[in-house]
């Protein structure tokens, strides 16, 4: 594999990796996909990769992967390339899923309940601690799940007990953001909202949103 000097991203100065609250939202989804396209690689036995192969996987260019690298400090070998094992732990790093990311269920309905029974969270770092719900043994009856289940009441009594990284919300649209000021008092600084509602938090909270029937109405619009 031919790689060339353009290939090694610069080193930050002094070292010191950028504010995470600073980084592009974009940079930061890129480094995920980064991620799960090295751990293929692993899987599949591969000890190098080039940006060009990086971005051929991923529908981008070779300069906007080493711009991206760039930003967090030196990878990769003139001539080798980057190693897969080595850049992915670095990725994992900066990304903070090479530790143990705790991570709550607030609504176990339909939606919910698949996404407490999805494995692949630990795979990636992430663990499930709980699930709330308004009826939680109805709940419980919908899940195949060891991680227990509380009702929603109880939301400040378990996080006290425990801190927690991220919610994910897969409640009712109208409960929304009741659920998320009690989230922010509780400091939990990250959201993941399976919800419509457009939520209110203050500066510094970071939510991300997931609308499955926005993104089906966007590809209906390639299958006319």
């Amino acid at each position: 594999m031919s790689v060339n000097e353009s290939e090694i991203a610069a080193t930050n100065s002094g070292g010191q990796e950028p504010d995470a609250r600073k980084t592009s939202p974009a940079v930061v989804k890129r480094l995920s996909l980064y991620s799960r396209v090295l751990q293929a690689m692993e899987f599949d036995g591969q000890d190098k990769v080039s940006s060009a192969d990086l971005a051929r996987r991923l529908g981008l260019n070779s300069s906007q992967v080493r711009k991206d690298l760039a930003i967090f400090g030196q990878f990769g070998v003139p001539g080798f390339g980057y190693p897969v094992m080595e850049l992915r732990r670095e990725i994992r790093r900066i990304l903070g899923t090479d530790r143990e990311v705790r991570v709550i269920l607030i609504g176990v309905g339909n939606l919910g309940s698949a996404l407490m029974s999805y494995r692949g969270f630990l795979k990636q770092g992430f663990t499930m601690l709980w699930g709330f719900d308004a009826d939680p043994v109805a709940a419980a009856q919908r899940v195949r799940t060891r991680i227990p289940i509380f009702h929603v009441d109880d939301l400040e009594q378990q996080i006290a007990s425990r801190p927690v990284d991220i919610a994910v919300l897969a409640v009712p649209q109208e409960a929304a953001q009741g659920i998320t000021d009690r989230l922010v008092a509780l400091g939990v600084m990250a959201i993941l909202n399976f919800t419509p509602a457009r939520i209110q938090v203050p500066a510094g909270v970071h939510v991300r949103y997931v609308d499955l029937s926005l993104e089906l109405e966007s590809l209906s619009f390639y299958v006319q």
